[in-house]
């Protein structure tokens, strides 16, 4: 549901404030926040749900937010497929559902992918990009840590696995509660489709996609991030025509986490 400007963000009650939208015939779930115009709609990564923005959300106080699950993912439904073409889809789809007017799509990780693919196959439906500790192409070796952490991973999935203390791994003073509340979410998708997904992000490539992009780009970076470190940077903006590449120095792979308030002023 669409909450009050500056309300603080409750964990516990994040899954109440979700809606449910028909999306490419799959129930698709979303958080709204209300705000001015045009909007801001956050993509989040593989196995994160919108809950992974509530920490973001009150620094960008004032904006129209609209925060989903990709497919598969918290409240929305799996589908049959779970590549970054698919989840892209959806979001076009979401965009015109909801009638948004070039929203600014900001997209994490797994999310930043989606939002290059986005914005590469519907530039009409978008006012600019930010894309938050990603890569155009992933280039995970076959005993990379997180291919061996997925792969060793089996139903049911504990919350408290030891896996998350590298997945989710942060700067201290990320609140516990958040953290908590995304290894709820990611446990209950099935191992077999965080391997799914995996497959398909190893097997991307999104070079051709981002050297067509015309739209606003800006590039949010982690200085320490240990997934997608200086040289995806450096490659991201190199394709992007135009675009603008700023560090969070002091971030791992979740700066929105770490240093929400210096994401909001870089997003603007």
């Amino acid at each position: 549901m669409s909450e009050p400007e500056g309300q603080d963000i409750d964990q516990a009650a994040w899954a109440g404030r979700k809606r449910i939208v028909d999306v490419t015939g799959l129930d698709i779930a979303y958080v709204e926040i209300a705000g001015a115009e045009p909007p801001i709609v956050l993509v989040h990564g593989f196995t994160d749900t919108s809950r992974s923005f509530s920490l973001l959300a009150p620094h960008l106080s004032g904006r129209r937010l609209i925060i989903p699950d990709l497919r598969g993912h918290g409240g929305s439904q799996a589908g049959e497929g779970c590549s970054v073409v698919d989840f892209a889809e959806d979001i076009a789809d979401l965009i015109r559902r909801l009638r948004l007017d070039r929203p600014v799509v900001v997209g994490h990780s797994l999310g930043g992918m989606v939002s290059i693919a986005l914005a590469a196959q519907y530039p009409e439906l978008i006012g600019g990009l930010v894309i938050l500790a990603s890569t155009l192409k992933p280039d995970f070796g076959s005993h990379h840590q997180l291919i061996d952490g997925v792969a060793a991973l089996r139903d049911p999935i504990s919350p408290s696995d030891p896996f998350y203390d590298w997945w989710h791994a942060c700067q201290p003073g990320v609140p516990r509660a958040l953290l908590a509340g995304l290894a709820q979410d990611a446990s209950a998708i099935p191992a077999a489709r965080w391997r799914a997904i995996l497959e398909e992000v190893r097997r991307t490539d999104l070079t051709a996609a981002a050297r067509a992009l015309r739209v606003p780009t800006l590039i949010i970076a982690g200085g320490r991030d240990p997934l997608f470190g200086e040289a995806h940077q450096q490659a991201l903006a190199q394709a992007i025509i135009g675009s603008r590449l700023v560090w969070a120095r002091d971030c791992g792979h979740n700066p929105h986490w770490e240093d929400p308030a210096f994401v909001a002023a870089s997003i603007g």
